[in-house]
């Protein structure tokens, strides 16, 4: 006997933002160029939306709720531009609302909630990867807030990342400063998970420490804060200059405020984080930077709106994944083919995903993982 339609849940999924979920025509493009069909999976973007439009069971599994990393380009290809994100971030609020939030996510949501990160570490540790460096407080003189992500605050690899910015800085001459151990994580995983209240409290704190610091400019190190910031946070009263370190570091390299002295000298291969990339369309900026280090270009089969996916987006950095299953892999191994012996980007999560499958794949010894401020910071000297 086929299965009933429930139009309820169809209601219910446009009421909780995806109010997109009926514009869908079912074309398939969605599916058709989604990073899970690179990989052996049950995940089909175009089967889970029609389930939802349909209201049928299907999607209550966490491989396929919470299979979709978000990483937009689904929408960006879509022929009626239908914000699949948006309707996906909604049946994960109705699942959470029924208790289907993944174990590990769970353990993520408690604790942002209750220590202000996702990575389970006491608030006061935010400022341990300042440790050796004369990092200035945020005063009302600064010209910038320099925002680190929390992954770069607590992850032992991804610290490199803000202590190179920082040495970057303030070569260059720049006025910044850090609020420290009462800013908390922007928020963008719980609500990409489907945990809106958890969102709002966190961006509504965040928010209230900001203005009532003054602040007007920001600098992030994470590409997911900067969406954040300049996509979500402005309709609830967060309306600041925020720029990704890759587009002021190609400012500095430009104004001839950073020196080149060293010059990188490798083959580089660019990875364009999703969220800076085709959610935000920082393209160009990162390359210069890069090219301004003195790095040999090569290309890798895809890129910019085309590139693939690391598999971190959308809550699932936090997640399992097979190895058989990881876009990273896919991905160390186009930039090895490629001939770079270094496989720059832009983003915290990248970094943590590309790096275990670089160690994974057993490239240590032919292939690098470096955020664009350690190859600058490098070639600078």
């Amino acid at each position: 006997m086929p299965d009933t339609p429930f139009f309820e849940v169809n209601e219910a999924i446009v009421c909780s933002g995806g109010e997109d979920l009926n514009a869908c025509m079912q074309c398939g493009m969605c599916a058709a160029v989604c990073p899970w069909r690179e990989v052996e999976s049950e995940f089909i973007i175009r089967k889970v939306i029609r389930l939802g439009q349909l209201g049928l069971e299907g999607n209550e599994f966490e491989d396929i709720l919470y299979g979709c990393t978000t990483c937009n380009k689904c929408v960006v290809n879509c022929p009626r531009s239908v914000d699949i994100i948006g309707v996906v971030r909604a049946m994960r609020a109705i699942g959470a609302e029924m208790g289907a939030t993944p174990e590990t996510l769970r353990a993520v949501i408690g604790s942002c909630d209750s220590n202000g990160n996702p990575w389970g570490e006491a608030r006061e540790k935010r400022t341990d990867w300042m440790n050796g460096l004369d990092v200035p407080a945020y005063t009302e003189d600064t010209e910038y807030l320099l925002s680190v992500c929390c992954t770069s605050c607590y992850d032992a690899r991804s610290r490199n990342i803000a202590r190179s910015l920082v040495k970057l800085l303030q070569k260059a001459g720049v006025s910044f400063g850090v609020i420290g151990a009462e800013e908390s994580c922007c928020g963008e995983s719980l609500r990409k998970t489907g945990d809106e209240s958890g969102f709002m409290k966190l961006a509504e704190a965040n928010i209230g420490l900001f203005n009532g610091k003054k602040v007007n400019k920001i600098i992030t190190t994470s590409p997911h804060c900067y969406h954040t910031y300049t996509r979500e946070y402005p309709e609830l009263g967060g309306e600041w200059e925020v720029i990704h370190h890759s587009q002021l570091l190609a400012q500095l390299v430009a104004e001839g405020r950073l020196e080149v002295t060293e010059g990188f000298g490798k083959k580089v291969a660019y990875h364009d984080p999703c969220y800076l990339g085709r959610h935000s369309e920082v393209f160009d900026e990162p390359r210069s930077v890069l090219e301004g280090a003195g790095a040999e270009m090569v290309e890798m089969p895809r890129e910019r709106n085309f590139s693939l996916c690391c598999g971190g987006g959308g809550g699932r950095v936090w997640m399992e994944t097979s190895n058989e299953k990881r876009f990273s892999v896919l991905r160390v191994r186009e930039a090895a083919e490629a001939g770079a012996e270094v496989l720059a980007t832009g983003c915290p999560y990248c970094i943590t995903l590309l790096e275990d499958s670089r160690k994974t794949e057993g490239l240590e010894d032919q292939l690098q993982v470096l955020d664009l401020s350690e190859v600058l910071a490098e070639a600078v000297g």
